[in-house]
């Protein structure tokens, strides 16, 4: 027998194919695989849910790889519980802190409403037009409002999900300004307006405005207020307990922003010298 007849030919395997080509087959993309088990049993999973350490990382404090031994070490607590478990994961609504610090997933926005009359300050359904209708449209970002305007109150209002800048506003010292146009149903007496800048008690609690003045050119029912709280109850309270009527009240400036070029009922995204000048208030 020959060597062609009783071996085999030179470049072939024992499978009738080239060497060649049986390396050829089983090259990346051309090994044979098993066939996966079907995944009858797999849960589905929850877009309401999301693994802790994406939630850290995508709060921009770090790599995910990063949450990983930050949560291992204990930083990271979850609905006031210490997590170290890998692979945890959080629902939506979660409170998620990061050294003590709350954290947030979503990307900040920062939006400056021009409200008009007839809207509630309210996030909640069924209070029929809300503030949040005019903002619908500015972020996918869960934003809500600091502070609060009163239905038939118009003017400035500033929603955010930054919990930093939210904390400038309720729980600073200092505190942010907002000044405010009032319009009265009758002259401010110069009496109750020096009695405003002097601040005065209301059933015991201290009644104080950081500025008080007629407005120039115009008559004397109406002024420029300035206070440091977030609300505008205590305006109500001031001029309900001198004997006035609040005809018109309009927020014209929170700190340094004002109304300019925004219309009412539009909004507009702070931009980056805004937010940087809000920061260091």
């Amino acid at each position: 027998m020959s060597k062609q007849q009783g071996g085999q030919r030179k470049g072939k395997t024992s499978f009738g194919g080239s060497k060649k080509d049986f390396k050829k087959s089983f090259t990346k993309g051309n090994a044979p695989f098993k066939k996966s088990e079907p995944q009858q049993n797999k849960k589905p999973s929850n877009p309401n849910e999301i693994r802790l350490n994406k939630y850290v990382a995508n709060s921009g404090i770090c790599s995910r790889r990063e949450a990983d031994v930050h949560i291992a070490t204990g930083l990271v607590s979850v609905n006031g519980k210490v997590i170290v478990e890998m692979g945890y994961k959080v629902k939506i609504g979660d409170e998620v802190r990061y050294d003590g610090a709350r954290i947030n997933p979503e990307k900040k926005a920062y939006v400056l409403l021009n409200k008009p009359k007839g809207f509630a300050t309210t996030t909640s359904e069924g209070k029929g037009r809300t503030v949040m209708d005019l903002v619908a449209n500015a972020t996918t970002s869960r934003i809500k409002p600091i502070g609060r305007l009163g239905r038939n109150s118009k003017g400035l209002l500033l929603f955010t999900n930054d919990d930093a800048v939210v904390d400038k506003f309720i729980n600073s010292k200092n505190g942010v300004s907002r000044l405010f146009h009032i319009e009265l149903n009758k002259n401010l007496k110069l009496e109750d307006l020096k009695k405003i800048q002097a601040g005065f008690k209301v059933e015991g609690k201290l009644i104080a405005v950081e500025e008080i003045s007629y407005i120039d050119g115009a008559s004397k029912k109406e002024i420029g207020l300035k206070i440091k709280n977030t609300g505008n109850s205590i305006i109500r309270t001031i001029f309900d307990y001198l004997k006035y009527e609040i005809e018109n009240l309009d927020c014209v400036g929170i700190g340094h922003l004002t109304k300019k070029d925004i219309p009412r009922g539009s909004w507009k995204h702070l931009t980056e010298q805004e937010l940087n000048t809000l920061k260091m208030l």
